[in-house]
């Protein structure tokens, strides 16, 4: 069967050990790749700083060692200094998520400060060349380079390979969740191999037993006593700690000191909240671990960037985008009867509507005919979709697929009514029909584009999509929003879930 894009079943941690594919003291493809990392990050910033010393010519100057020698190894090995203090080279970041860039531009921007102290302390007159080009030019070329890695990583883990074996230790219930994560969503990097429960059933109660007990196709090996032993033997590289009433403090420290020398990585969830990212700290508080929680910033310094980043980000794509926005507004005016741009009431931040523009893809007084097309509505929840919706033009089916009939909402984003990233804008009625959980996606400023927009657009179900705009608004960072931003461009090229 497939699952997830992984097929199965599939050999178990003590096979695929046996067999050499997991190596010791930590899986070979882990090394492999954490090495050629090590490698693009070391070339790439070789080759920018030669560059940078043959475009300027300073390689020509009589004093070529002083004014070029000197600062290029130095640079080089500040922004390699960096990178191994940062952990920007850890296995446990890399291919995962905002954080490998986040890692990565705090390294660079560390280099930059000692960089331009050593600069005022030698008096140096040639410091500015690698403060305000080198680095920028590292950090570009590094960026690009580890996303690309990145892709070739997520391929072979939409195949089935450089996935990590993972024993998942609680209640059927709650592993079953992650289960259904880890599968739909392989890029991730986890692969659920085995599952230790509280009685070593699959379900509670209507299975037979250890022998041949099975979690949505997953075997079950064992109690949650068992847990340590089963690593041990069998050779799991992440033990996946989720709810039961098993897990005390002293049986999780337990577990945490019987792990100790075995390769495995445990963590657990502790789904009080779904919150993550910056919000998140790890305090001790006389000896006693505390999750921290912290407040979700509405106002502030980085909101301000944000605010700057996106106007000025919209100047520039209009003005990228003008001979583009030309020729569509042509053809939509040659296609079908009504003007080019199509306005619609939405909600914005706080609640207060703004009239949203949109190149017009369905022919005029569209809206009319939304009643006699509600019997053959597509969306999930309150969205009203359709597939095949007759009301849209030859041309709006080509616009609406590569998500170029929203490009005059980059006027939207210049005047402030909306964001380059943030939630899916509802219309009134939606908004209407809020509870005052779901009104919370009305915190922040609606998007251009956002975690719903890189993860399926329409094809998202609803519950999904409020999700998804819940957790951009409580985990919201700036570096989340460039990852988005980064991963727009693919998912509006496959223009999967537009229509």
């Amino acid at each position: 069967m497939r699952q997830g894009g992984i097929v199965g079943p599939f050999p178990s941690a003590r096979e695929r050990l046996a067999n050499g594919a997991i190596g010791q003291p930590a899986i070979e493809w882990e090394q492999r790749y954490r090495r050629t990392v090590i490698i693009s990050d070391t070339v790439a910033t070789a080759c920018v700083v030669a560059s940078i010393g043959d475009f300027f010519g300073a390689r020509d100057a009589a004093n070529w060692h002083e004014k070029w020698g000197i600062l290029a190894f130095g640079t080089q090995l500040l922004v390699l200094g960096a990178l191994a203090v940062s952990r920007a080279w850890s296995p446990a970041v890399l291919g995962q998520g905002a954080e490998e860039f986040r890692r990565l531009g705090r390294s660079l921007f560390t280099a930059t400060v000692v960089l331009a102290l050593g600069g005022i302390a030698l008096t140096s007159t040639n410091i500015k060349l690698w403060i305000f080009v080198a680095i920028p030019a590292i950090a570009i070329v590094t960026m690009t380079e580890r996303y690309v890695l990145r892709l070739r990583l997520h391929k072979q883990r939409n195949e089935g390979r450089c996935l990590r074996p993972v024993l998942a230790a609680g209640s059927p219930a709650t592993v079953r969740d992650l289960i259904s994560r880890t599968r739909k969503f392989p890029h991730l990097g986890w692969r659920v191999e085995a599952v230790c429960t509280t009685d070593g059933r699959g379900v509670d109660g209507d299975q037979g037993g250890l022998d041949g007990d099975q979690l949505d196709g997953v075997p079950v090996i064992g109690l949650l006593e068992d847990v340590a032993k089963h690593v041990r033997h069998d050779g799991y590289r992440v033990v996946a700690v989720t709810p039961d009433p098993h897990w005390s403090p002293d049986r999780l420290q337990r577990l945490a000191w019987n792990l100790e020398g075995s390769d495995a990585e445990m963590i657990v969830a502790p789904v009080l909240m779904e919150v993550a990212g910056p919000r998140l700290h790890v305090d001790a508080v006389l000896g006693i671990p505390l999750l921290r929680v912290s407040m979700p910033t509405f106002t502030g310094g980085r909101r301000a960037i944000k605010g700057v980043v996106d106007r000025l980000g919209a100047a520039i794509l209009l003005i990228v985008f003008a001979p583009l926005m030309v020729l569509v507004a042509l053809f939509v005016l040659m296609d079908s009867r009504g003007g080019v741009f199509y306005r619609q009431r939405r909600v914005g931040k706080d609640g207060h509507e703004f009239t949203m523009l949109k190149f017009r893809s369905m022919v005029a007084d569209a809206h009319r005919a939304r009643a006699e097309l509600a019997d053959r509505n597509e969306g999930a929840g309150l969205l009203f979709k359709l597939r095949r919706d007759p009301r849209v033009t030859r041309v709006g089916t080509v616009l609406r697929r590569y998500s170029i009939d929203e490009l005059p909402q980059l006027f939207n984003v210049l005047t402030g009514s909306m964001s380059l990233v943030g939630p899916r804008p509802p219309l009134p009625e939606e908004s209407a029909a809020y509870d005052p959980d779901i009104r919370r996606r009305l915190l922040v400023k609606p998007g251009l584009t956002g975690l719903w927009q890189i993860s399926g657009r329409s094809d998202l179900p609803w519950e999904e999509a409020v999700r998804l705009d819940l957790r951009y608004v409580e985990d919201w960072s700036l570096a989340l929003d460039t990852v988005i931003l980064w991963k727009t461009l693919r998912a509006v090229i496959h223009g999967q879930g537009a229509y």
